[in-house]
């Protein structure tokens, strides 16, 4: 790992206490970014923040924000840019699902998912472009980078909104690298499949709880043998790269691409 290939990005991450949100803001920071950490749970956030500054790269804070909100989208904005100067980079990790089969999708169910996986993206986007814009022109792009999934991509029986949502991320990258690149603003993003973070966890007990799986453990099983080319599940460890990329100078002439980060599941 370069210390030195992100040195001069100013990033916020949204959902950046856990899984591929705290693993790419660990990952940023060793590579020379500075990083804002957003998450609902400010503790959680500092905690990673605090292992960021113990190591003594990148720079790190934390701040509490509700990411549908667009209230928390622009303080967490103007926090970064209050700690670092500017802001260069927007990552928009934060998502949720929890998984009903179609005839039982409910509002609640169908707003929660939309909200956070969707909505908040948008509101990231438009705030993190709105300073951007603000701060002028530079040599080189900003990039807002997106998280998708393999579920904008694959229809998945049991997850009918949060693949819907997923297909709202993908648009919203193709859309938004059109409608920002007069300011010199790329949207970028990844699609992961199957990553063991605390959201697969829960998941692989929902799967369980609604009778679409008979035990724990089996989605992760079923997806392995039936569905990946690469005989394993993956973990935060495995998108770190790409989302370093995307991050970096060298995906400076990339805009409206969403890598696909699934094991080969997209081909099957």
């Amino acid at each position: 790992m370069d210390p030195n290939r992100l040195n001069g990005k100013n990033i916020l991450i949204t959902g950046a206490a856990r899984g591929m949100g705290a693993a790419n803001a660990e990952s940023f920071a060793a590579q020379g970014a500075n990083v804002c950490l957003g998450d609902l749970s400010l503790e959680e956030a500092q905690d990673v923040a605090d292992r960021i500054n113990a190591a003594g790269n990148g720079k790190a804070i934390a701040v509490k924000m509700d990411v549908t909100k667009r209230e928390d989208n622009a303080a967490a904005v103007a926090a970064t840019v209050e700690a670092f100067g500017s802001i260069n980079v927007g990552l928009f990790n934060a998502g949720l699902n929890k998984p009903r089969f179609f005839m039982d999708i409910d509002e609640d169910n169908w707003d929660m998912i939309m909200n956070v996986n969707t909505k908040a993206m948008w509101l990231g986007m438009q705030e993190t472009a709105r300073q951007m814009i603000a701060q002028g022109p530079q040599e080189k792009p900003y990039k807002l980078i997106n998280v998708g999934s393999i579920a904008s991509r694959k229809p998945l029986v049991d997850v009918t909104v949060y693949c819907t949502s997923k297909y709202g991320c993908l648009a919203l990258t193709e859309c938004g690298a059109l409608g920002l690149a007069e300011h010199n603003i790329t949207v970028n993003g990844y699609a992961p499949g199957v990553v063991v973070t605390p959201l697969w966890e829960q998941l692989d007990k929902d799967l369980v709880e609604i009778g679409f799986k008979e035990r724990a453990g089996q989605a992760y099983d079923d997806i392995v043998e039936n569905n990946l080319v690469i005989k394993r599940v993956s973990y935060p460890k495995d998108v770190v790269g790409t989302a370093s990329f995307l991050a970096s100078d060298d995906s400076d002439y990339m805009t409206g691409q969403m890598i696909s980060i699934d094991g080969g599941w997209v081909t099957k």
